[in-house]
């Protein structure tokens, strides 16, 4: 087990104790568990690179952990009445058609390498700022323009990544002839 790893799996530990906090309306104590979070989102991809610690597991478990924490916080702040209902359904909805195609693609013998696009860090990116930036707000008990503005973006990002992978899954099917 290396480090890398270890925070991966202790992002994933951290998504029960997220909700519980949101839930009982602890959102300073859940904006602080979501920031340490997504702090290891970025800590363990510098510790792999800088460490030369990068495993097979490791490829795999990173974006497993990022999807359950974006998952779970819109699932939760949508539910909790914090976030608009229509980012979390495009989130959620995103993240369900890629693993489904990516189990679909290995199911029928396609070899797949999880590698993060650009699209796709910039989404997460605005996914992580738009859940932060929405607790933030619940906190200090204001709205900003400037958080629907976020919203927007972190939703059309959502889609142009959501988009872009479904293309080159079916790309790799066209390229075999399956």
């Amino acid at each position: 087990m290396n480090l890398p790893n270890f925070l991966s799996i202790l992002r994933i530990l951290l998504i029960p104790l997220f909700i519980i906090l949101l839930t009982y309306n602890q959102h300073k104590a859940a904006f602080i568990v979501f920031g340490f979070a997504a702090f290891t989102d970025a800590l363990d991809g510098f510790c792999a690179r800088v460490f030369d610690q990068k495993t097979a597991l490791g490829a795999n478990l990173d974006p497993i952990a990022d999807k359950l924490l974006l998952v779970s916080s819109f699932v939760a702040c949508a539910v909790v009445g914090l976030i608009p209902s229509w980012l979390t359904i495009l989130v959620v909805s995103r993240d369900v058609i890629i693993s489904l195609g990516i189990l679909l693609l290995r199911f029928n013998s396609f070899h797949i390498e999880i590698r993060p696009t650009i699209i796709s860090k910039c989404t997460t990116f605005f996914q992580l700022v738009a859940i932060g930036i929405t607790l933030l707000c619940s906190i200090l008990e204001r709205q900003y323009l400037a958080v629907t503005a976020v919203y927007w973006i972190t939703g059309i990002l959502t889609i142009v990544s959501g988009i872009h992978y479904i293309s080159v899954g079916l790309k790799m099917i066209n390229e075999r002839g399956a």
